[in-house]
């Protein structure tokens, strides 16, 4: 099982994850995963289109949005999108989990999911330190 690090009931982060955790993700009641690694950063056996395929056979909806450094504001946009419009709990993940924590962080407080502060301490409570971001 891949290094889970729950924000809220219905969000969580990850590093790196591989086709192997999707079934225990789904066991796990995970219904939508976003991957933010762009394909160039991973291997073939790690590419968007080989997760997303073992996603679908574990049952899971599987959302590609790759990120480079700083999440731009099209990506928190999609990301906002994929895990207000998914129907039950996502993981989303990158190489350490920064980014995708980043992005759903910056998605929040421009929709008033939170406050910055409260934001702040749910990455510092996953491990993340968003006061750069949200500070």
């Amino acid at each position: 099982m891949p290094d889970i690090r729950s924000v809220t009931a219905d969000f969580a982060v990850a590093p790196q994850i591989g086709p192997q955790d999707f079934a225990e993700l789904a066991a796990a009641g995970f219904r939508r995963v976003i991957g933010n690694r762009p394909d160039a950063e991973v291997p073939p056996d790690l590419s968007s289109a080989a997760l997303a395929a073992a996603a679908k056979a574990a049952g899971l909806d599987y959302v590609h949005v790759p990120i480079v450094g700083m999440p731009s504001s099209a990506q928190v946009e999609a990301i906002y999108a994929a895990v207000q419009g998914a129907d039950g709990p996502v993981l989303a993940y990158c190489r350490s989990g920064t980014r995708s924590i980043t992005a759903w962080a910056i998605g929040q407080a421009v929709h008033g999911g939170a406050a910055p502060e409260a934001l702040i301490a749910l990455g510092r409570d996953a491990g993340y330190d968003l006061s750069g971001v949200l500070g």
